[in-house]
């Protein structure tokens, strides 16, 4: 197989981890990486899935995302807007479908388990280098377009932000939330080193 085909295999099947991610992430109900966060509070104010407003929020993003650079964005963008939320919703109703009731400890598992595969899904697709996602290009524009500041303040700044409305609008926020801020760049770089980029040798 080619290094370019690689690279697109690698960027889809890292946004179709990432989705599955996020719907294990939820029915652990510890708290959501922070744009998850996000949509999910804006999905209760119309009482909808997360898979309909995911696509809505990120195609508003995009949209304007991609008037100001193009650049930040290809393959892994269009499979992160149509696939992410709506494979979120799915992994959702399988766990439902199971119908166990799930212990406060099985719940913590649920949490490593997605929070690890999600670091493992978004070195896969950043390595790929086949665009990012909607929210991603938002810090990154407004660290090289507008030089508001560094990657790592503009980063906090809009995970801040989603985690606040999101909280406000009912989303959970939990020790998932702070996991995902303080463990999620650490485990990337592991993944990046050990699996993503031996992959494309």
């Amino acid at each position: 197989m080619s290094k370019e085909r690689k690279k697109s295999l690698m960027a889809v099947s890292g946004v179709i981890l990432c989705g599955l991610c996020v719907g294990i992430l939820q029915k652990a109900d510890l708290g959501l990486d922070p744009f998850s966060c996000f949509v999910t509070g804006i999905a209760n104010i119309f009482d909808s899935s997360y898979g309909i407003f995911y696509l809505v929020v990120t195609s508003l993003l995009l949209l304007v995302g991609s008037r100001i650079k193009k650049s930040y964005f290809g393959l892994a963008t269009i499979a992160n807007l149509l696939l992410t939320g709506f494979i979120a919703d799915f992994a959702v109703a399988m766990l439902d479908h199971l119908s166990i009731e799930l212990t406060y400890f099985m719940r913590a598992g649920l949490l490593i388990i997605g929070l690890v595969l999600m670091c493992l899904a978004a070195s896969l697709y950043f390595t790929a280098d086949r665009g990012v996602s909607a929210y991603d290009a938002l810090a990154l524009i407004l660290t090289n377009e507008y030089r508001t500041a560094s990657f790592k303040w503009c980063r906090i700044f809009t995970d801040g932000s989603c985690v606040v409305i999101g909280a406000f609008l009912g989303a959970t926020v939990g020790i998932g939330t702070l996991l995902t801020a303080f463990f999620m760049g650490p485990l990337i770089q592991l993944f990046d080193a050990k699996i993503s980029r031996p992959l494309l040798k």
